[in-house]
């Protein structure tokens, strides 16, 4: 498998105004561009979910099912997973998903039994895969301890946010697949350093020092970030969301074989948690 080809792309931004640098939605057509600029470029894969405002509408607009395999997540509802489940499949214009992911982890900590309904789904073939899309390794670990059954999952991973680092051989050798969303860390990687908000003053100092390993390697920031995630072989995706089709040829750009070897050490790791910034 090449690099490039580990690239998911995100549709959170096709339903709804999402990232710290983000310029808003785009058009039906520009989506449509911009998934006809992903498939020539070697995407395969679209991640979404019925809680990205109308992303799944606008995918079952232009058909997405296709032209790739989608995954999609069952989000805090007050309807069951089946129901969620197959409104998602109508909306997406499509009768099988290659994933389904449980988005709020709190309505497995507060009803283990929703599991049962997942496994059902994979069971009657309406998805390849079932897994979690988690924070924190707490959630994992209260997963791993209950022995649930999982062939997916979803968590953030970056160059500064490597909590889930200590977890990935296990999962490999539980055959599960593992998808990294945050890349970019919601954007704050391409962020002005002298118009940081009050908040993210803290991490001033590790974006100086990611500056200074990019240039010393004769890299982007972008190409660091995103070849970082995509070099590592634990990792099977690694998420990438555009807002527009110019975005995703220049992530594509972004691609190289020059190793990336750093270690960066971030003092606050609460404000790698995109919650923690409001």
């Amino acid at each position: 498998m090449s690099n490039i080809s580990k690239i998911i792309l995100g549709t959170v931004q096709f339903g709804c105004q999402y990232g710290i640098n983000s310029v808003g939605r785009p058009s039906t057509s520009q989506v449509a561009a911009i998934l006809q600029e992903a498939q020539s470029g070697g995407i395969s894969v679209l991640d979404t979910s019925s809680a990205y405002g109308d992303a799944e509408f606008v995918l079952g607009e232009v058909n997405a099912s296709n032209n790739f395999k989608i995954v999609s997540k069952f989000p805090k509802a007050g309807k069951s997973v089946s129901e969620t489940f197959e409104k998602s499949l109508r909306i997406l214009n499509t009768n099988h998903l290659y994933g389904y992911l449980l988005h709020n982890f709190e309505v497995y900590q507060s009803d283990p039994s929703v599991w049962d309904e997942f496994i059902s789904l994979q069971d009657q073939g309406k998805t390849d895969s079932i897994g979690f899309s988690l924070y924190e390794p707490s959630e994992l670990d209260l997963i791993l301890k209950n022995k649930v059954k999982f062939n997916l999952l979803q968590i953030p991973y970056n160059i500064f946010d490597r909590q889930f680092e200590p977890y990935f051989a296990r999962l490999k050798d539980m055959g599960v697949e593992i998808h990294v969303r945050s890349t970019f860390l919601q954007g704050l990687f391409f962020k002005d350093r002298n118009t940081l908000p009050d908040k993210l003053i803290p991490l001033k100092h590790n974006l100086l020092e990611l500056d200074a390993y990019a240039e010393h390697i004769g890299l982007t920031v972008g190409e660091v970030a995103l070849n970082y995630n995509l070099q590592n072989t634990y990792i099977d995706g690694v998420l990438m969301g555009v807002d527009n089709q110019e975005q995703l040829a220049q992530n594509f750009k972004f691609v190289c074989d020059k190793k990336i070897e750093c270690d960066f050490k971030i003092e606050n790791q609460k404000l790698l948690k995109p919650v923690n910034w409001k």
